[in-house]
């Protein structure tokens, strides 16, 4: 027969069977695709089985992942149905065709099962399989996995064009878990770094607020919670030390589930969990609730936790408070949060005593502030007070006998009064705190002049130049104020001045803030402390707001108190 010359339009003939042949290949390489598609471990897994079953036209497909000791972590199917699987009493355990593949690393590939000499059957109500063929997955010589394909669909057995496209296919899929492996632990160091970042942050800002707030009531309700959330606690309490009963009472609670997680508000210390961290000093935990339902909330038990940690917060050389946690079912504690919960113990620890610190100094300044106005007053005015009482005496003695020296007595006793008037109204002045608000400077200026001179019978001459109060905000302006209200006040105590002038200006690149009094003045060298306090509290201001101040005098010539701010200072 002679050869006859393909048409243009007609096809090469392809030999019988490599049609099958490249359909089965570009099956496998779809099959491959997919399985870089999903990043997920059990994602991945299941393309896994599910294109080894269309591959080899399996009925049932199986994937197995060794533990490392002989058995199975992971065994996924596909082919049978949820109740045939419910039926079944077990999953393998690694005996049979199973662990004969795990011991060797290699394929099997068998018409009945039953034949082979490792099979050791299957267990009660499992489905009939006969044949088989078991593929390795394995990466650099580590195994990873197995195939597992029975009852070949279509045929008695799986033959070698089977086996090879599932070997190829397990080539893929062991790069494809080791992708998705590496995938997961990225994600678990990401999660990981994310809440190393917040226990960090939570340090951090412990170690801020210490040295800064005086006020812990809010910092210690904010911190309480980010703790309950921070190591998944379903509650938390918080109970501060009470120092002249030396008792721990409850001040906070988180947690919506419950309302109390202790039936008592209060402990000694020794008492209950709570107590006894209190006496140790030392965190504490326990996952036998029975011995603590003395003083447990029942709720607690009702809601179903199971463990309960209390954490001591300690300030040095004493334990100030006790923090609780409670968690659902059973909850270890490893040394990294250990280590975490010291460091938060210690933390809120300094907060509350630093608070408590400040509370003591204030009141041991306000007995200072009292007895030095004590001695003030028995030194200068009740001294004055009774000076005036003895003239009173002597005009008493003095009217009937000689009444021009009477009066001239009386005029000298109206005088010392007036004087101690003057003296009583610089007290006032210098202990009342201002209600001025400050929201426009000129206006608050304005008031502070006129309650001064109500107050100390003293002329204030105020100018406020509109240029300079338009280069202040409202923290400067604030600033600035309180200057003017401190230096008015140390003129009301100690200047003895008929004349005061208050002056804000913008002097070149500065705004300048003057007060200047016409009283008896002193000598700044030799007379260091007669603005006392008033003095460092002013410069501080100055300086807050970015200015300096400067004091000048001299005797019997009066005191100016200058405040130079630069123009170009940043406000912000």
């Amino acid at each position: 027969m002679n050869d006859i010359p393909p048409s243009k339009t007609s096809q090469p003939r392809i030999p019988e069977g490599h049609s099958g042949a490249n359909s089965r290949m570009n099956a496998l390489h779809r099959a491959t695709l997919s399985l870089y598609s999903d990043l997920s471990l059990d994602g991945v897994l299941r393309r896994i089985i599910q294109a080894a079953r269309e591959l080899s036209n399996a009925r049932y497909a199986a994937l197995g992942i060794p533990d490392g000791k002989g058995g199975l972590e992971t065994f996924l199917t596909l082919g049978m149905k949820d109740e045939e699987i419910k039926r079944i009493p077990h999953q393998p355990v690694g005996n049979g065709l199973i662990g004969e593949m795990m011991r060797t690393g290699r394929s099997i590939r068998i018409s009945e099962i039953a034949d082979h000499p490792s099979s050791v059957g299957f267990p009660p109500k499992h489905p009939k399989m006969h044949s088989f063929l078991g593929v390795p997955i394995a990466a650099y010589g580590r195994p990873l996995g197995q195939i597992y394909l029975t009852n070949k669909q279509g045929a008695d057995c799986f033959d070698a064009e089977d086996q090879r496209l599932i070997e190829m296919l397990a080539a893929q899929a062991a790069a494809a878990m080791e992708n998705a492996r590496l995938h997961r632990r990225v994600l678990d160091s990401e999660t990981e770094l994310a809440q190393r970042n917040l226990e960090l942050e939570l340090v951090n800002s412990l170690a801020t607020t210490a040295s800064s707030t005086t006020e812990p009531d809010a910092v210690l309700e904010v911190m309480l919670e980010r703790l309950t959330t921070l190591f998944g606690a379903g509650a938390g309490e918080l109970f501060l030390r009470e120092a002249e009963e030396g008792i721990y009472r409850k001040v906070f609670h988180r947690g919506g589930e419950v309302n109390a997680l202790w039936a008592v508000n209060q402990f000694r210390p020794g008492q209950g969990l709570v107590g006894e961290v209190a006496k140790i000093g030392k965190i504490m935990w326990t996952q036998n609730l029975a011995e603590e339902q003395r003083f447990l909330s029942q709720t607690v038990i009702e809601a179903g936790f199971g463990t309960l940690v209390c954490v001591p917060l300690t300030a040095p050389g004493q334990v100030v408070g006790v923090l609780s946690l409670a968690f659902r079912g059973e909850r270890m504690i490893d040394e990294r949060e250990i280590g975490l919960l010291e460091a938060v113990g210690a933390g809120v620890g300094v907060v509350v005593e630093n608070a408590r610190l400040y509370r003591q100094a204030r009141r041991l300044a306000v007995l200072e502030e009292r007895e030095r106005i004590g001695m003030d007053l028995h030194d200068g005015i009740i001294q004055s007070i009774y000076a005036v009482g003895l003239i009173l005496e002597y005009i008493r003695l003095m009217v009937n006998e000689d009444p021009e020296q009477a009066g001239q007595r009386l005029e000298q006793a109206i005088q010392s009064l007036n004087t101690v008037i003057g003296d009583i109204r610089s007290y006032i002045l210098d202990l009342q705190p201002s209600r001025i608000k400050i929201d426009d400077l000129s206006r608050a200026l304005d008031r502070l002049a006129n309650e001064f001179e109500a107050n100390t019978l003293v002329k204030v001459e105020l100018e406020v130049e509109s240029e300079a109060l338009e280069l202040l905000e409202l923290r400067i302006a604030t600033g600035l104020f309180h200057i003017a209200q401190e230096a008015l006040a140390n003129t009301a105590k100690h200047a003895h001045a008929t004349r005061v002038s208050l002056k804000l200006a913008k002097t070149g690149s500065n705004i300048s803030l003057l007060v200047i009094d016409n009283g008896q003045g002193f000598d700044i060298e030799k007379e260091p402390g007669v603005l006392g306090h008033g003095l460092s509290n002013m410069a501080e201001r100055a300086r807050q707001v970015g200015g300096q101040l400067e004091i000048e005098s001299s005797p019997g010539e009066g005191t100016t108190v200058t405040v130079r701010l630069p123009v170009d200072q940043p406000s912000r």
